[in-house]
């Protein structure tokens, strides 16, 4: 395992219009040793990429877990390090990694910690680190973001979500696990790396020391206050209880295919396009993270 040299310089990605963006550059500084670029979402991959080709042999992402996921797109299989400064609102991958959220201390372990091998899913080759949605997250979000010109973030995430009460989108979705075919009319398939619980505090974190594969959740009810209902329920009781019921399935596998007639899906919280057949996949060490030294 190759570690960074206290005089090497590590290519530091801040996405200029984040609210935090300024205090992510002074923690950077304030710990020195990185090469500070402000770079928008948009180009991030493709930054990431020509830092790559330029010998970096670790790379830093300040931001949440949808440019963490664009960055490792890039990084993946090829050996080279990814630190994380968590600029996020959620940061899962960096609870799940124990990583410190405190802005200072983590850029001192994004300086001189190690590099750790971290699973991943793919789906049609696009990695994703944390979780995938089908459904109704998206409907969700993409209804959010309309609002969110002209209410602000906050009111339009409440009139998005009563929205979705009333009227909860359902699809049909053919999903084949272990050479088995189910048929389901859902408003939500969610597929997370490693086994997940929705109860609180955790709420889609990794179950610590669960099982390794890809955690799938099929919701069968159709009604948003029955959904809703089934959320609160899994939130008190745990994924295990709700699972035993015929409001929810739950299946921890290595792959599965999904035939959803939906346009888009959600990977790390981006929506992205999407193309059927959807392929997921779970990889084993895809990714090296930099972790703090034990």
């Amino acid at each position: 395992m190759d570690l960074v040299l206290p005089d090497d310089m590590i290519p530091a990605f801040v996405n200029p219009l984040a609210g935090n963006a300024g205090p992510a550059c002074k923690a950077l500084r304030a710990v020195g040793g990185f090469d500070i670029r402000e770079v928008p979402p948009q180009t991030l991959a493709e930054e990431t990429r020509k830092a790559i080709d330029g010998g970096a042999s670790r790379i830093l992402i300040a931001g949440g877990d949808g440019s963490i996921g664009s960055a490792a797109n890039a990084l993946a299989g090829t050996g080279i390090e990814l630190a994380i400064l968590p600029c996020g609102t959620l940061n899962h991958l960096a609870k799940d990694l124990g990583l410190p959220l405190e802005l200072e201390e983590a850029a001192r372990v994004a300086q001189a910690g190690c590099g750790a091998p971290v699973d991943a899913a793919v789906v049609n080759d696009r990695i994703f680190l944390n979780t995938s949605s089908v459904g109704a997250y998206v409907s969700f979000v993409r209804s959010r973001e309309r609002l969110e010109r002209r209410l602000g973030y906050r009111i339009a995430t409440l009139v998005a979500g009563v929205r979705m009460l009333f009227h909860m989108p359902t699809f049909n979705v053919s999903l084949e696990v272990e050479g088995q075919r189910r048929d389901y009319l859902t408003p939500l398939v969610f597929i997370g790396v490693g086994e997940r619980e929705l109860q609180l505090p955790a709420l889609g974190s990794r179950v610590e020391k669960g099982r390794t594969g890809l955690h799938v959740m099929v919701v069968r009810e159709r009604s948003g206050g029955r959904a809703l209902a089934l959320g609160l329920a899994a939130a008190a009781r745990g994924v295990k209880a709700v699972a035993k019921t015929p409001a929810l399935d739950s299946f921890i596998v290595d792959a599965c295919t999904i035939l959803p007639r939906v346009p888009r899906i959600s990977l790390d919280g981006e929506i992205v396009a999407a193309t059927s057949p959807l392929e997921y996949r779970h990889v084993s060490g895809h990714l090296r993270v930099v972790v703090a030294k034990r």
